[in-house]
């Protein structure tokens, strides 16, 4: 009679079996620390790629292709030994050490939740309806095809107030997300439409972006903030600070007061949340549906259960709210826990995570960036540079890398993107 496990075809083995959920940052890291050692690795994701989530937003803005920030996970464990299955998580049974998914269950002697974050459009349903969200390669080429549409249709309008409509473009969020993709999108109407677009009068175009509190880069430093706004107005963006959105039915953007615009291509990024995974205690989750984890990153109410990287919340002095929900902290955890593990198996004592902040940067267009690092703050060409070199080097697989210098170059030489095309999807009979 063939196990349980068999159902994934994973083998049996005396090592003791990490099952990873999650190939993103934390995931990968972790898995590549240990497959060396005395466990045996499965990864579980639901596509087969490890994608740099931090450049999608120029995927979105036709200045990369997909495949330059995504990496197939099969490749990477070439010749490791790591077990990888292409599957969806549905549901936890701690009691029986297994896990069960869309392809079948497994054993496992330590679990890893590592499925990090998904857009939170705090139970607005409408606005998630119509908005576009940018947190997978889907979303980000939708993205792209809208705005290229939306620019396509314009050109077919007579109305004035129409063909604004379809130029405007309203970004929701003033974090990093939202500001490097407000840039990017200036940059376009300032470089690129001019040339693709003659027909139309760009003074229509509106660029407008929406931050609920005060102030833009609300996890930065002051000086970073009032500089991010300073190099979005002189790129004639529209920064509208301490303005929540009320409501959007696909043409009509509602503000506080009762104040409209109208705008066909609206982006959400205002926040995020995770997943609830069904089998665990709800007493397990805080904030956000983030779950609880002491300061070796085991879920509140499970020894061998684990959470890294966004979907899990920590606590300590410095990060009374826990840690943000940025890749370092990700690669962090997976560094300790990886760590952790081999000390538990050893029947040695575990070390405690303390997150160490190197610092946090973000883009706004060509020369023009800001840095918040340990030791000094930094912004313009410098700042810029620094942004592009740790992204860079930060991508996985030296093609990849290649691939987005050459993108790169290529823009910062011609003022230009050659990735304008507006790819749709068949649907068959």
């Amino acid at each position: 009679m063939l196990s349980e496990n068999y159902i994934l075809n994973i083998p049996e083995t005396d090592k003791k079996r990490v099952v990873i959920v999650g190939g993103g940052f934390a995931g990968l890291k972790l898995a590549l620390k240990l497959h060396r050692k005395k466990f045996q690795i499965v990864m579980l994701d639901k596509n087969n790629y490890h994608l740099f989530q931090p450049l999608l937003y120029q995927v979105a803005m036709s200045g990369l292709e997909p495949s330059a920030i995504s990496f197939p996970l099969r490749k990477v464990f070439q010749n490791t030994g790591i077990f990888f299955r292409m599957a969806e998580l549905e549901s936890v049974h701690p009691d029986k050490n297994e896990l069960i998914t869309d392809i079948g269950r497994i054993k496992y002697d330590f679990l890893v939740l590592a499925t990090g974050a998904k857009t939170n459009f705090f139970n607005q349903e409408q606005i998630e309806k119509y908005t576009l969200q940018m947190k997978s390669a889907p979303d980000a080429l939708y993205i792209r095809n809208r705005t290229l549409e939306n620019f396509e249709k314009a050109l077919n309008k007579k109305d004035e107030e129409d063909v604004k409509s379809y130029l405007n473009v309203a970004i929701i969020g003033g974090g990093p997300t939202g500001v490097e993709l407000a840039g990017a999108i200036a940059e376009i109407k300032k470089y690129v439409m001019p040339k693709d677009y003659p027909e139309l009068d760009l003074q229509n175009m509106k660029i407008m972006l929406f931050e609920a509190s005060s102030r833009l880069l609300s996890g930065m430093s002051e000086t970073a903030s009032v500089t991010a706004s300073k190099y979005l107005d002189d790129l004639g963006v529209e920064v509208f600070t301490g303005t929540p959105v009320k409501n959007y039915d696909g043409r009509t953007l509602t503000l506080p007061d009762d104040v409209t615009v109208d705008v066909k291509t609206v982006i959400w990024a205002a926040g995020i949340t995770s997943d609830k995974i069904a089998g665990l205690e709800l007493s397990s989750y805080g904030r956000n549906n983030r779950l609880i984890v002491n300061s070796f990153n085991q879920i509140t109410g499970y020894l061998n259960i684990f959470a890294l990287g966004d979907n899990s919340l920590m606590t300590e002095p410095a990060f009374p709210n826990g840690h943000p929900q940025v890749a370092q902290v990700a690669l962090q955890q997976a560094n300790c826990l990886a760590y952790n593990l081999k000390q538990m198996i050893a029947n040695k004592p575990l070390h405690e995570f303390h997150y160490t902040d190197k610092g946090s940067m973000a883009t706004v267009g060509r020369h023009l960036a800001v840095a918040d690092l340990p030791f000094a703050k930094f912004k313009g060409y410098f700042a810029w540079l620094l942004w592009s070199v740790v992204h860079l080097f930060s991508i996985v697989g030296v093609k990849n890398k290649i691939f987005v210098l050459l993108d790169w170059s290529w823009k910062y030489i011609t003022y230009d993107q050659s990735l304008r095309l507006l790819v749709k999807h068949k649907t068959r009979n």
